[in-house]
């Protein structure tokens, strides 16, 4: 057993808890060590070592009499890293997660999948709910069901193709008519909570100028919704006259 393998809990070596059964033991070794094989990593060294620690994983816990010594040794060394009364155990999770415009607005829940080599009881799958208007930038925490701590999801936006986020607004670009940019009216948009919206676009607008629909934006972390802000777009008339 080499220095490195030694110092590797070969359990989370091969991504596995430890009241796996040998059948798995095998399936995670054969999927892994083709991941690793000299094959298909010429010259990488790392790739090299990590199948010497593969090797060295299965070879212990495939073999029942080995396996069990090794837990015992696993065991003992937990006992005496085993903090004193009164300590801290730091048993946090921080992720963080990427939601959708929509999701904010709409509400979702997010399926959570934790495999912790230091929880012996294998792994934690959390469902956590995301309440409608949940604004940007919010910690979610839930108590861990298997140990102690806690997992805190920090919830952040993902880039829409519609729909910018800028703080608690969302920009847009809307296209019109020349005809329309001269006499102004009313164009139909499509809101980000989903439905249509009326937007009121004044005689001679300017190309980029920016008309805000109050509230129809991300939602706030103290309540309320910021802004649409919506940029107008359009390609000026051009008519061409020739001589005869």
């Amino acid at each position: 057993m080499t220095d490195e393998s030694a110092a590797e809990d070969f359990y989370a070596v091969l991504g596995l808890s430890r009241d796996c059964t040998q059948l798995q033991i095998r399936d995670a070794y054969r999927a892994m060590v083709r991941q690793y094989h000299p094959d298909l990593n010429h010259g990488d060294v790392k790739a090299g070592a990590r199948s010497q620690v593969l090797n060295a994983a299965y070879e212990v816990l495939s073999d029942p009499a080995q396996r069990h010594a090794y837990d015992r040794e696993l065991d003992r060394a937990s006992q005496a890293a085993a903090p004193k009364r009164g300590a801290k155990i730091e048993n946090n999770i921080k992720e963080e997660v990427r939601l959708r415009i929509e999701e904010f607005l709409a509400g979702t829940t997010v399926s959570l999948t934790i495999k912790d080599p230091a929880n012996r009881r294998g792994t934690e799958t959390y469902r956590v709910n995301s309440p409608a208007l949940t604004a940007p930038g919010t910690r979610l925490r839930i108590p861990r069901e298997q140990t102690e701590g806690q997992v805190e999801l920090h919830l952040k936006a993902l880039p829409g193709f519609r729909y910018k986020v800028r703080g608690s607004d969302l920009r847009t670009d809307l296209r019109i008519r020349a005809q329309r940019a001269e006499h102004g009216g009313t164009e139909m948009i499509d809101r980000p909570i989903g439905g249509k919206i009326g937007l009121t676009i004044p005689k001679r607008v300017q190309r980029g100028a920016i008309i805000r629909l109050p509230g129809e934006g991300m939602p706030r972390p103290h309540g309320g919704r910021g802004d649409l802000l919506v940029r107008i777009t359009y390609r000026p008339e051009v008519r061409i006259a020739r001589g005869r």
